[in-house]
């Protein structure tokens, strides 16, 4: 009886995941794109260590994911921040959203210190 319960739940559930996993984030794209870019600041692993460039990240982090008017696109663009520097780099599905995660960063970071990397998604 516990094998045919396992055997029928792992049919069940093999459908969906296999749905999912064929079909790629909106972002992989730009993800390959910035892990072979020479530009430390646009990959997460650039993030500096400092505490400074840490509360700052964070700040700004907190404030994207407090706007539950933002999509999950926005909530997970990357955020890194070097020297004071702070680059938003990912896909957001609107030109507000773009604007709306680059306005949280310029509050915290100062408008001279923001680099604007984000890309819109193309409406399908």
């Amino acid at each position: 009886m516990k094998i045919t319960a396992i055997a029928l739940l792992a049919v069940l559930g093999a459908a969906p995941a296999a749905t999912l996993l064929a079909q790629a984030p909106d972002n992989s794209r730009s993800n390959a794109a910035t892990e072979n870019s020479a530009d430390p600041g646009s990959i997460a692993d650039g993030q500096s260590n400092r505490p400074r460039d840490l509360q700052l990240t964070q700040s700004i982090r907190r404030s994207v994911m407090a706007d539950k008017s933002l999509s999950l696109d926005a909530h997970n663009v990357k955020i890194v921040t070097v020297n004071g520097h702070v680059t938003s780099n990912g896909v957001v599905r609107s030109d507000a959203e773009k604007s709306a995660v680059i306005a949280k960063a310029v509050t915290v970071a100062g408008a001279d210190n923001v680099l604007d990397a984000l890309k819109v998604a193309p409406k399908s």
